[in-house]
């Protein structure tokens, strides 16, 4: 096993599978190895923080963070690559990416811990799996054990009674736009899958493994299901469309969900904690909405500003920087990326 990375991970965390999915994709030797009490003590020798996924690669070196693990591996592995040749297109597909891991979150780990049902699935799953050998009254221990601390962590993600509606209305919305764009494509940019489609997949696949969600995507987005299935081992199918073929049904998700929601919600994030608040308050799409401020999201806003800075030295010809201005501009991003 020297020569092939080991990925330790759990099937229940959408950021170990993003990553499982995208070294399946490049078709990177590794090993899928489940953290649990078995390989704990494997773990804690390479990881920093009491995370997953946790990469380790061939030289014994930890990777942790499944944004910073993929554009790691991308530069080791360029080919074939995840980032479309056209530079809006490309953009907008790192803007989903870190859509998808921060407001993506918030509907999986909501939908996760709301009800009684989903709770139940989720923790009977996770004490299973942390546990293989337990007895009955040992698992059902744990389970009580895993239902109320997750339970009662709903908050880091903004989920509560108040925000409990729109969490739920975003993630119906966002499933019926999808449902539209994935119609006659087989990933979202395309013919083959992109930076964004990990992040966004890790999420939903996640999703659709709880009933609640489970349900309503297996009722209303067969499209969205059949991708679902399809990222679990990607390939390329053919390539990339240009942004015009994707901004008739990728820009509503862009102006309804990223620049309505997200991009308010995370610019107030970093100001929150910028101003050293223990709670903030933002309006979005007419609606209140208050949480604690995260710390982890303000620097994962911090990055995703270093890369739209850093694009017009990516691309030296200005009208391709005018371009991506002006889909930003046009779904109210612009601004929270200029900061």
């Amino acid at each position: 096993m020297a020569d092939r990375y080991r990925i330790f991970g759990v099937e229940l965390s959408p950021y170990s599978v993003k990553v499982r999915s995208y070294f399946r994709y490049k078709g990177i030797p590794h090993q899928w190895i489940i953290r649990n009490a078995d390989s704990q003590a494997e773990y804690q020798k390479y990881a920093r923080l009491p995370i997953v996924p946790l990469v380790v690669t061939p030289e014994n070196e930890g990777l942790q963070d499944s944004t910073p693990i993929i554009e790691r591996m991308e530069s080791v592995y360029p080919q074939p690559s995840i980032h479309p040749s056209d530079p809006v297109a490309a953009f907008v597909s790192v803007l989903l990416e870190e859509f998808g891991d921060e407001w993506g979150n918030k509907w999986m780990f909501h939908y996760r811990w709301a009800r009684d049902v989903d709770q139940l699935s989720c923790a009977g799953r996770l004490a299973r799996m942390m546990m293989p050998a337990a007895d009955e009254a040992q698992l059902s221990t744990m389970i009580a054990q895993v239902r109320e601390r997750m339970v009662g962590r709903v908050w880091f993600v903004g989920s509560s009674p108040q925000t409990a509606p729109q969490i739920e209305d975003s993630f119906c919305e966002t499933l019926a736009m999808l449902e539209t764009h994935l119609a006659n494509r087989a990933y979202l940019f395309g013919a083959r899958p992109a930076f964004g489609d990990f992040a966004m997949w890790g999420q939903l696949y996640n999703l659709w493994t709880d009933p609640t969600p489970g349900a309503i995507i297996e009722a209303r987005a067969t499209n969205v299901l059949a991708w679902i299935h399809r990222m679990l081992w990607p390939r390329a199918e053919g390539n990339f469309e240009d942004w015009a073929s994707l901004e008739p049904t990728l820009m509503p998700l862009l102006e309804r969900q990223v620049g309505r929601l997200f991009m308010p919600w995370t610019t107030a994030n970093a100001s929150a904690i910028a101003g050293g608040r223990e709670e903030f308050s933002v309006e979005l799409a007419g609606r209140t909405w208050t949480q604690k401020p995260q710390k982890y999201h303000a620097k994962s806003l911090a990055a995703l500003r270093e890369k739209y800075a850093a694009l017009p030295e990516k691309y030296a010809a200005l009208p391709d920087k005018r371009a991506i201005d002006a889909v930003l501009d046009r779904a109210g991003c612009l601004a929270g990326l200029r900061g």
